[in-house]
């Protein structure tokens, strides 16, 4: 099975979890994948960005934005949005103060 990458695009908060990678590369399958198949896949290595992306139920979490190819995936489909072979996906952690 061949497989072609996906770049996962880390935000600075998460880098300093993974020794300042900004980015994981993953291979996907030409098939259809979702931004949870691609997840998985970044996440494989770096366990601790899964807790900090998805909650207990795999969706991602309320404060957290991830964009495929510059589309925003939480105000569609989330989890189940398809991701095409050589997208970017992006992670955005929101910011808040008070």
């Amino acid at each position: 099975m061949s497989l072609t990458p996906v770049r996962v695009i880390l935000p600075g908060m998460l880098r300093d979890l993974v020794g300042g990678v900004p980015e994981i590369e993953v291979g996907v399958p030409a098939e259809p994948v979702t931004v949870a198949d691609v997840l998985d896949r970044a996440f494989v290595d770096h366990r601790i960005l899964d807790g900090k992306v998805r909650d207990e139920r795999g969706q991602i979490r309320q404060h957290v934005k991830v964009f495929v190819n510059g589309e925003d995936a939480t105000r569609g489909a989330g989890v189940a949005t398809p991701v095409p072979a050589g997208a970017r996906v992006h992670i955005i952690n929101a910011v808040s103060g008070g």
